[in-house]
């Protein structure tokens, strides 16, 4: 089958009923996309599908012919995090880093609908993501400042 992931065709010999997730990883190499809970409700394994927030640990890979997949490592440009990327990494929005993929993929959607989030706005679109160390705080500051909203005093 063949699948676009990160604007590149990639053709897999693949059951179409086996994960994206499972299949980004283990023949993509692409991991940025984590396992967590297996079950859509950490976030981890959060990717872009034609511009939406999609959990890959459900998504049968089959379902994706014929629209794009696009990975936390896509999101670059000629070696240029991000500015969603960037604005993670200026507001320490991340410890271990395990969720920041799913939260910078997510938050990424966001913004290609909305440029000019609320508060509310991010709360809800990053709703079902979770860090286990605690960084919702910065999370938001990172979104906030990715949007270019300096109302940076609000948390989760």
């Amino acid at each position: 089958m063949e699948i676009s992931i990160n604007n590149l065709t990639h053709n897999f010999e693949v059951n179409p009923e086996r994960l994206l997730l499972d299949v980004l990883r283990q023949e993509a190499g692409l991991t940025g996309a984590k396992y967590g809970c297996g079950e859509c409700n950490c976030g981890a394994c959060t990717v872009l599908v034609d511009g939406e927030a999609t959990r890959s640990c459900i998504t049968p890979v089959g379902s994706m012919v014929g629209r794009n997949v696009t990975t936390v490592e896509g999101l670059t440009a000629g070696g240029e995090l991000s500015s969603v990327q960037q604005a993670f990494v200026d507001e320490s929005a991340f410890q271990c880093g395990y969720c920041t993929p799913g939260f910078v993929i997510s938050t990424t959607a966001l913004l290609l609908k909305n440029s000019s989030p609320s508060t509310g706005d991010i709360k809800s679109a990053l709703n079902g993501h979770i860090c286990r160390c605690g960084a919702y705080v910065r999370i938001v500051k990172a979104v906030q400042k990715a949007a270019g909203n300096p109302d940076h005093g609000t948390s989760l």
